[in-house]
Protein backbone atom coordinates (compact mmCIF):
# COMPACT_ATOMS: atom_id res chain seq x y z
CA UNK A 1 0.00 0.00 0.00
CA UNK A 2 1.36 3.42 -0.85
CA UNK A 3 0.42 7.07 -0.60
CA UNK A 4 1.12 10.30 -2.42
CA UNK A 5 1.71 13.53 -0.55
CA UNK A 6 2.57 16.82 -2.24
CA UNK A 7 4.85 18.90 -0.05
CA UNK A 8 4.81 22.10 -2.10
CA UNK A 9 4.09 25.50 -0.61
CA UNK A 10 0.43 24.66 -0.99
CA UNK A 11 -0.39 21.45 0.95
CA UNK A 12 -1.10 18.59 -1.44
CA UNK A 13 -3.56 15.76 -1.32
CA UNK A 14 -3.09 12.67 0.75
CA UNK A 15 -4.50 9.79 -1.23
CA UNK A 16 -4.35 6.04 -1.46
CA UNK A 17 -2.61 4.88 -4.60
CA UNK A 18 -4.36 2.42 -6.92
CA UNK A 19 -4.08 -1.11 -5.51
CA UNK A 20 -1.09 -3.02 -6.81
CA UNK A 21 -2.58 -6.38 -5.99
CA UNK A 22 -5.47 -7.79 -4.09
CA UNK A 23 -5.26 -9.52 -0.75
CA UNK A 24 -4.49 -12.82 -2.49
CA UNK A 25 -1.34 -11.36 -4.07
CA UNK A 26 -0.22 -9.87 -0.77
CA UNK A 27 -0.80 -13.18 1.01
CA UNK A 28 1.16 -15.01 -1.66
CA UNK A 29 3.95 -12.49 -1.37
CA UNK A 30 4.02 -12.93 2.42
CA UNK A 31 4.33 -16.70 1.99
CA UNK A 32 7.04 -16.30 -0.64
CA UNK A 33 8.94 -13.91 1.63
CA UNK A 34 9.28 -16.56 4.30
CA UNK A 35 11.40 -18.51 1.79
CA UNK A 36 13.23 -15.48 0.35
CA UNK A 37 15.74 -13.17 1.94
CA UNK A 38 14.48 -9.66 2.51
CA UNK A 39 15.83 -7.11 0.01
CA UNK A 40 18.79 -4.94 0.96
CA UNK A 41 19.15 -1.21 0.46
CA UNK A 42 21.42 -1.93 -2.51
CA UNK A 43 18.76 -4.17 -4.07
CA UNK A 44 16.19 -1.40 -3.82
CA UNK A 45 18.52 1.25 -5.25
CA UNK A 46 19.40 -1.05 -8.15
CA UNK A 47 15.71 -1.54 -8.95
CA UNK A 48 15.05 2.20 -8.75
CA UNK A 49 18.09 2.95 -10.94
CA UNK A 50 16.31 1.14 -13.77
CA UNK A 51 13.51 3.75 -13.67
CA UNK A 52 14.14 6.77 -15.93
CA UNK A 53 12.67 10.23 -15.54
CA UNK A 54 10.89 10.95 -18.85
CA UNK A 55 11.58 14.66 -18.45
CA UNK A 56 15.36 14.25 -18.44
CA UNK A 57 16.01 10.67 -19.55
CA UNK A 58 18.20 10.14 -16.49
CA UNK A 59 17.85 7.44 -13.85
CA UNK A 60 15.86 8.71 -10.87
CA UNK A 61 18.70 7.52 -8.62
CA UNK A 62 21.42 9.28 -10.61
CA UNK A 63 19.30 12.42 -10.71
CA UNK A 64 19.05 12.44 -6.91
CA UNK A 65 15.27 12.19 -6.94
CA UNK A 66 15.10 9.30 -4.46
CA UNK A 67 15.16 10.64 -0.90
CA UNK A 68 14.71 9.20 2.58
CA UNK A 69 15.03 5.55 1.56
CA UNK A 70 14.20 3.19 4.44
CA UNK A 71 14.36 -0.62 4.20
CA UNK A 72 13.13 -2.40 7.31
CA UNK A 73 11.88 -5.96 7.75
CA UNK A 74 10.97 -6.31 4.06
CA UNK A 75 9.01 -3.02 4.18
CA UNK A 76 10.36 -0.25 1.94
CA UNK A 77 9.68 3.46 2.08
CA UNK A 78 11.07 6.37 0.10
CA UNK A 79 10.23 9.79 -1.27
CA UNK A 80 10.43 10.77 -4.94
CA UNK A 81 11.32 14.46 -5.13
CA UNK A 82 10.35 16.43 -8.23
CA UNK A 83 10.27 20.17 -9.02
CA UNK A 84 7.19 21.97 -7.76
CA UNK A 85 5.86 22.61 -11.27
CA UNK A 86 5.79 18.85 -11.91
CA UNK A 87 3.98 17.95 -8.71
CA UNK A 88 0.61 17.34 -10.35
CA UNK A 89 1.92 15.37 -13.34
CA UNK A 90 4.57 13.12 -11.79
CA UNK A 91 2.21 10.44 -10.45
CA UNK A 92 3.03 7.97 -13.30
CA UNK A 93 6.72 8.24 -12.41
CA UNK A 94 5.95 7.62 -8.73
CA UNK A 95 3.85 4.62 -9.68
CA UNK A 96 6.60 3.20 -11.90
CA UNK A 97 9.09 3.57 -9.04
CA UNK A 98 6.73 1.85 -6.64
CA UNK A 99 6.15 -1.00 -9.10
CA UNK A 100 9.88 -1.49 -9.62
CA UNK A 101 10.42 -2.04 -5.89
CA UNK A 102 7.23 -4.08 -5.42
CA UNK A 103 8.49 -6.61 -7.98
CA UNK A 104 11.64 -7.36 -5.97
CA UNK A 105 11.60 -10.80 -4.31
CA UNK A 106 10.87 -10.59 -0.60
CA UNK A 107 9.24 -7.15 -0.52
CA UNK A 108 6.13 -7.05 1.70
CA UNK A 109 5.04 -3.46 1.22
CA UNK A 110 6.14 -0.23 -0.42
CA UNK A 111 5.36 3.29 0.79
CA UNK A 112 6.24 5.62 -2.09
CA UNK A 113 5.67 9.31 -1.43
CA UNK A 114 5.74 12.03 -4.07
CA UNK A 115 7.15 15.36 -2.91
CA UNK A 116 7.13 18.54 -4.97
CA UNK A 117 9.85 20.80 -3.63
CA UNK A 118 9.66 24.57 -3.83
CA UNK A 119 12.07 26.99 -2.22
CA UNK A 120 10.39 29.40 0.21
CA UNK A 121 10.27 33.06 -0.80
CA UNK A 122 13.00 34.95 1.11
CA UNK A 123 10.81 38.02 1.46
CA UNK A 124 8.32 36.18 3.70
CA UNK A 125 10.20 34.93 6.75
CA UNK A 126 8.56 32.55 9.18
CA UNK A 127 5.79 29.99 8.70
CA UNK A 128 2.29 31.12 7.70
CA UNK A 129 -0.14 31.49 10.55
CA UNK A 130 -3.59 29.98 10.30
CA UNK A 131 -6.79 31.22 11.84
CA UNK A 132 -8.38 27.85 12.50
CA UNK A 133 -10.51 25.26 10.74
CA UNK A 134 -13.57 26.68 8.95
CA UNK A 135 -16.81 25.72 10.66
CA UNK A 136 -15.11 24.46 13.85
CA UNK A 137 -15.77 26.59 16.93
CA UNK A 138 -13.22 25.10 19.36
CA UNK A 139 -10.24 22.75 19.02
CA UNK A 140 -8.77 20.95 22.02
CA UNK A 141 -5.79 18.61 22.29
CA UNK A 142 -5.68 15.48 24.44
CA UNK A 143 -2.00 14.77 25.04
CA UNK A 144 0.42 12.82 27.19
CA UNK A 145 4.12 12.99 27.84
CA UNK A 146 4.55 9.31 27.05
CA UNK A 147 2.70 6.37 25.57
CA UNK A 148 0.82 3.66 27.45
CA UNK A 149 -1.19 5.90 29.78
CA UNK A 150 -4.53 5.42 28.02
CA UNK A 151 -4.60 8.80 26.27
CA UNK A 152 -6.48 7.57 23.20
CA UNK A 153 -9.10 5.80 25.33
CA UNK A 154 -9.64 9.04 27.24
CA UNK A 155 -9.79 11.11 24.02
CA UNK A 156 -12.40 8.84 22.39
CA UNK A 157 -14.63 8.63 25.45
CA UNK A 158 -14.27 12.38 26.07
CA UNK A 159 -15.42 13.08 22.49
CA UNK A 160 -18.40 10.77 22.93
CA UNK A 161 -19.24 12.32 26.30
CA UNK A 162 -19.16 15.85 24.82
CA UNK A 163 -21.54 14.64 22.12
CA UNK A 164 -23.90 13.30 24.80
CA UNK A 165 -23.91 16.81 26.27
CA UNK A 166 -25.47 18.00 23.01
CA UNK A 167 -22.38 19.24 21.22
CA UNK A 168 -21.40 18.54 17.60
CA UNK A 169 -18.08 16.77 17.99
CA UNK A 170 -15.24 15.63 15.74
CA UNK A 171 -12.27 13.43 16.63
CA UNK A 172 -8.95 13.67 14.79
CA UNK A 173 -6.37 10.94 15.36
CA UNK A 174 -3.13 12.92 15.10
CA UNK A 175 -0.91 9.94 15.91
CA UNK A 176 0.41 9.12 12.44
CA UNK A 177 2.75 6.33 13.54
CA UNK A 178 0.38 4.61 15.97
CA UNK A 179 -3.26 5.43 15.16
CA UNK A 180 -5.73 3.94 17.66
CA UNK A 181 -9.04 5.55 16.72
CA UNK A 182 -10.00 2.97 14.05
CA UNK A 183 -9.83 0.15 16.61
CA UNK A 184 -11.41 2.15 19.44
CA UNK A 185 -14.40 3.18 17.30
CA UNK A 186 -14.63 -0.10 15.38
CA UNK A 187 -14.31 1.64 12.01
CA UNK A 188 -12.98 -0.49 9.15
CA UNK A 189 -14.07 1.33 5.99
CA UNK A 190 -12.10 4.03 4.20
CA UNK A 191 -13.14 7.69 3.86
CA UNK A 192 -14.54 9.01 0.62
CA UNK A 193 -13.62 12.22 -1.15
CA UNK A 194 -15.55 14.74 -3.18
CA UNK A 195 -12.44 15.47 -5.24
CA UNK A 196 -11.38 18.36 -3.05
CA UNK A 197 -11.80 17.21 0.55
CA UNK A 198 -12.06 13.99 2.48
CA UNK A 199 -15.32 13.19 4.22
CA UNK A 200 -14.87 12.15 7.86
CA UNK A 201 -16.41 8.86 8.92
CA UNK A 202 -19.21 8.97 11.48
CA UNK A 203 -19.74 6.59 14.39
CA UNK A 204 -21.70 6.89 17.63
CA UNK A 205 -22.76 10.43 16.69
CA UNK A 206 -19.27 11.92 16.16
CA UNK A 207 -17.13 12.57 13.07
CA UNK A 208 -13.71 10.95 12.94
CA UNK A 209 -10.60 10.95 10.78
CA UNK A 210 -7.40 8.92 11.12
CA UNK A 211 -4.49 7.87 8.94
CA UNK A 212 -5.47 4.39 10.14
CA UNK A 213 -8.60 4.59 7.97
CA UNK A 214 -6.31 4.62 4.93
CA UNK A 215 -3.33 2.52 6.02
CA UNK A 216 -3.85 -1.11 7.03
CA UNK A 217 -3.77 -1.80 10.77
CA UNK A 218 -0.58 -3.84 10.47
CA UNK A 219 1.10 -1.65 7.84
CA UNK A 220 3.91 0.56 9.18
CA UNK A 221 3.99 4.25 8.26
CA UNK A 222 7.63 4.90 7.36
CA UNK A 223 7.52 8.68 6.99
CA UNK A 224 9.93 11.39 8.00
CA UNK A 225 8.97 14.62 9.74
CA UNK A 226 7.94 16.75 6.72
CA UNK A 227 5.62 14.02 5.41
CA UNK A 228 3.98 13.65 8.83
CA UNK A 229 3.51 17.41 9.11
CA UNK A 230 1.93 17.55 5.65
CA UNK A 231 -0.47 14.72 6.47
CA UNK A 232 -1.48 16.38 9.76
CA UNK A 233 -2.06 19.72 8.07
CA UNK A 234 -4.24 18.12 5.45
CA UNK A 235 -6.30 16.09 7.92
CA UNK A 236 -7.06 19.33 9.71
CA UNK A 237 -7.67 21.63 6.76
CA UNK A 238 -8.73 19.34 3.90
CA UNK A 239 -11.41 17.34 5.70
CA UNK A 240 -15.07 18.38 5.65
CA UNK A 241 -15.36 18.84 9.42
CA UNK A 242 -17.94 21.62 9.54
CA UNK A 243 -20.12 22.24 11.37
CA UNK A 244 -18.56 21.33 14.73
CA UNK A 245 -18.76 22.80 18.21
CA UNK A 246 -15.51 21.11 19.18
CA UNK A 247 -12.79 19.07 17.47
CA UNK A 248 -10.87 16.75 19.81
CA UNK A 249 -7.29 16.01 18.73
CA UNK A 250 -5.88 12.70 19.95
CA UNK A 251 -2.24 13.77 20.00
CA UNK A 252 0.76 11.46 19.62
CA UNK A 253 2.76 10.94 22.82
CA UNK A 254 5.78 13.11 23.48
CA UNK A 255 6.84 16.64 22.53
CA UNK A 256 8.09 16.33 18.95
CA UNK A 257 7.40 17.64 15.44
CA UNK A 258 3.73 16.70 15.35
CA UNK A 259 2.95 18.51 18.59
CA UNK A 260 4.82 21.63 17.49
CA UNK A 261 3.11 21.61 14.08
CA UNK A 262 -0.33 21.53 15.66
CA UNK A 263 0.49 24.04 18.39
CA UNK A 264 1.85 26.49 15.82
CA UNK A 265 -0.72 26.13 13.04
CA UNK A 266 -3.95 25.61 14.95
CA UNK A 267 -5.52 28.05 17.45
CA UNK A 268 -6.04 25.46 20.18
CA UNK A 269 -8.62 26.31 22.80
CA UNK A 270 -6.60 24.31 25.26
CA UNK A 271 -4.80 21.07 26.08
CA UNK A 272 -5.67 18.20 28.40
CA UNK A 273 -2.77 16.19 29.82
CA UNK A 274 -3.45 12.51 30.55
CA UNK A 275 -1.21 10.63 32.97
CA UNK A 276 -1.23 7.63 35.23
CA UNK A 277 -0.50 8.38 38.91
CA UNK A 278 3.02 6.91 39.23
CA UNK A 279 6.09 9.12 39.28
CA UNK A 280 7.67 7.73 36.08
CA UNK A 281 4.63 8.82 34.05
CA UNK A 282 4.25 12.16 35.79
CA UNK A 283 7.83 13.15 34.88
CA UNK A 284 6.87 13.12 31.20
CA UNK A 285 3.44 14.63 31.89
CA UNK A 286 5.20 17.69 33.33
CA UNK A 287 7.26 17.97 30.14
CA UNK A 288 4.13 17.84 28.00
CA UNK A 289 2.44 20.51 30.10
CA UNK A 290 5.53 22.71 29.92
CA UNK A 291 5.65 22.36 26.11
CA UNK A 292 2.09 23.60 25.72
CA UNK A 293 2.78 26.54 28.01
CA UNK A 294 5.85 27.48 25.96
CA UNK A 295 3.70 27.47 22.82
CA UNK A 296 1.06 29.58 24.61
CA UNK A 297 -1.62 26.88 24.59
CA UNK A 298 -3.94 27.15 27.61
CA UNK A 299 -3.96 24.13 29.92
CA UNK A 300 -7.49 22.88 30.46
CA UNK A 301 -6.26 20.46 33.10
CA UNK A 302 -4.72 17.12 34.04
CA UNK A 303 -6.57 13.79 34.09
CA UNK A 304 -5.44 10.87 36.24
CA UNK A 305 -6.16 7.72 34.24
CA UNK A 306 -6.01 4.20 35.75
CA UNK A 307 -6.35 5.94 39.10
CA UNK A 308 -7.65 2.95 41.01
CA UNK A 309 -8.22 -0.69 40.09
CA UNK A 310 -11.71 -1.92 40.90
CA UNK A 311 -12.07 -5.70 41.18
CA UNK A 312 -14.91 -6.81 38.89
CA UNK A 313 -15.86 -9.60 41.33
CA UNK A 314 -15.88 -7.99 44.76
CA UNK A 315 -15.51 -4.29 44.01
CA UNK A 316 -12.38 -3.96 46.14
CA UNK A 317 -10.20 -0.98 45.21
CA UNK A 318 -6.43 -1.32 44.75
CA UNK A 319 -4.01 1.48 43.85
CA UNK A 320 -1.82 -0.47 41.43
CA UNK A 321 -0.11 2.62 40.01
CA UNK A 322 -0.22 4.61 43.23
CA UNK A 323 -2.90 7.26 43.63
CA UNK A 324 -3.24 11.03 43.65
CA UNK A 325 -0.05 11.75 41.74
CA UNK A 326 -1.76 13.67 38.95
CA UNK A 327 -3.76 15.75 41.44
CA UNK A 328 -0.57 16.66 43.29
CA UNK A 329 1.20 17.50 40.02
CA UNK A 330 -1.69 19.73 38.96
CA UNK A 331 -1.45 21.63 42.23
CA UNK A 332 2.34 21.86 41.94
CA UNK A 333 2.16 23.28 38.39
CA UNK A 334 -0.86 25.50 39.04
CA UNK A 335 -3.05 23.61 36.57
CA UNK A 336 -6.67 22.47 37.00
CA UNK A 337 -7.28 18.87 38.01
CA UNK A 338 -10.07 17.43 35.88
CA UNK A 339 -10.71 14.13 37.62
CA UNK A 340 -9.88 10.45 37.95
CA UNK A 341 -10.67 7.59 35.57
CA UNK A 342 -10.67 4.14 37.23
CA UNK A 343 -8.79 1.09 35.95
CA UNK A 344 -11.72 -1.17 35.13
CA UNK A 345 -11.59 -4.22 32.88
CA UNK A 346 -14.86 -3.27 31.16
CA UNK A 347 -13.29 -0.04 29.81
CA UNK A 348 -10.49 -2.05 28.22
CA UNK A 349 -12.79 -4.79 26.91
CA UNK A 350 -15.24 -2.38 25.29
CA UNK A 351 -12.41 -0.29 23.84
CA UNK A 352 -10.83 -3.35 22.23
CA UNK A 353 -14.23 -4.33 20.82
CA UNK A 354 -14.71 -0.92 19.20
CA UNK A 355 -17.65 -0.03 21.45
CA UNK A 356 -16.35 2.57 23.96
CA UNK A 357 -17.95 2.56 27.38
CA UNK A 358 -19.62 5.97 26.94
CA UNK A 359 -21.34 4.71 23.79
CA UNK A 360 -22.11 1.21 25.05
CA UNK A 361 -23.01 1.80 28.70
CA UNK A 362 -23.49 5.55 29.22
CA UNK A 363 -25.23 5.06 32.57
CA UNK A 364 -22.46 2.94 34.08
CA UNK A 365 -20.15 4.25 36.81
CA UNK A 366 -17.20 4.07 34.43
CA UNK A 367 -18.97 6.18 31.80
CA UNK A 368 -20.02 8.71 34.41
CA UNK A 369 -16.36 9.47 35.09
CA UNK A 370 -15.92 10.47 31.45
CA UNK A 371 -19.18 12.45 31.43
CA UNK A 372 -18.01 14.38 34.51
CA UNK A 373 -14.73 15.10 32.70
CA UNK A 374 -16.65 16.31 29.64
CA UNK A 375 -18.79 18.62 31.76
CA UNK A 376 -15.70 20.28 33.22
CA UNK A 377 -14.12 20.66 29.77
CA UNK A 378 -17.34 22.09 28.30
CA UNK A 379 -17.32 24.81 30.94
CA UNK A 380 -14.01 26.08 29.57
CA UNK A 381 -15.02 26.15 25.92
CA UNK A 382 -16.95 29.40 26.20
CA UNK A 383 -13.79 31.44 26.77
CA UNK A 384 -12.38 33.66 23.95
CA UNK A 385 -10.39 31.85 21.26
CA UNK A 386 -6.65 32.48 21.25
CA UNK A 387 -4.60 33.24 18.13
CA UNK A 388 -2.15 30.62 16.90
CA UNK A 389 1.34 31.41 18.27
CA UNK A 390 4.47 31.88 16.25
CA UNK A 391 7.10 29.57 17.66
CA UNK A 392 10.65 30.89 17.89
CA UNK A 393 13.38 28.45 18.92
CA UNK A 394 16.36 30.18 20.47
Amino acid sequence: MCFGVSLSSTPGRLYECPPQGAIKRQSARAIRTTRTMAPTREDVLKALAAVSDPATGRSIVDAGMVQGLVVRDAHVGFALEVPAERGRTAEPLRKASENAVSNLPGVLSVTAVLTAHQEPAPSKPGPPRQTGIPGVVSIIAVASGKGGVGKSTVAVNLALALARLGMKVGLLDADIYGPSVPRLLGIHQKPETDGARLRPLEKFGIKAMSIGFIVGEDAPVIWRGPMVQSALTQMMNDVAWAPLDVLVLDMPPGTGDAQLTIAQRVPLKGAIIVSTPQDIALIDARKGLAMFRKTEVPILGIVENMSVFVCPNCGHETHIFSHGGARATAAEMNAPFLGEIPLVSSIREMSDAGTPVVAQKPDSKEAQAFLALAARVAQNLGQPQRAAPRIVIE
